[in-house]
């Protein structure tokens, strides 16, 4: 498998389960900026008509994109590890429930703060919006070592992606303390390590 990735960015997602699994992968940087491959200035937009990160090529040359859509296959590559609970259950249904909450209202809400050109008026909303999510996020994870209690799931790996991006982008969480635990617990795990050594992010 190849990930196609741009350091830092949601692609970390995928890049940190792909390690916690083991699963042999090949890193493929995109320069977002240009839309072009960084090894050989290739069209990006040939890959992924989306032209954003992340996208997987599988082993049989198709390319499949959408970070949650990833994580969960990779999951269903590897069920006795324990990312992601059997299909039909409840709780795989939770894992989904939770990878639904950050993308649509985590991820998204981080836009306006990448936008050079967004007003400040709409930055101050996106700050605002962020801290009632991660509010919610930090009364989930009292008393948790993850969002589903102890079992780590891919939804941990992008809840850590994205809540990575509070700091620089100077969304307020110092008092969020059991999130700030979680991000310090994740941190610490062998695979993240490596996906953020592999990306230059160490």
């Amino acid at each position: 498998m190849k990930l196609y990735y741009s350091p830092g960015t949601c692609s970390l997602s995928p890049h940190i389960v792909l390690c916690e699994l083991g699963l042999p992968h090949d890193l493929e940087r995109v320069d977002l900026k240009t839309h072009t491959l960084v090894s050989n200035g290739d069209d990006y937009y040939a890959v992924n008509p989306k032209g954003y990160v992340p996208a997987l090529e599988l082993d049989d040359g198709q390319i499949l994109t959408e970070g949650p859509a990833i994580v969960q296959h990779l999951a269903d590559q590897k069920p006795a590890a324990g990312l992601l609970p059997p299909a039909g259950t409840l709780e795989r249904a939770r894992v989904q429930e939770w990878l639904t909450f950050i993308g649509t209202e985590i991820h998204k809400n981080f836009s306006p703060l990448f936008k050079p050109d967004a007003s400040a008026d709409w930055k101050a909303a996106a700050r605002a919006n962020l801290a009632r999510r991660l509010a919610f996020v930090d009364a989930a994870l009292a008393g948790r070592d993850y969002l589903l209690g102890a079992p780590f799931t891919v939804a941990d790996a992008y809840l850590y992606t994205v809540s990575r991006w509070a700091k620089p982008l100077a969304v307020e969480t110092s008092a969020f303390a059991a999130l700030l635990a979680f991000q310090a617990r994740m941190a610490a795990r062998p695979a993240v390590q490596a996906a953020l050594a592999a990306e230059g992010l160490k």
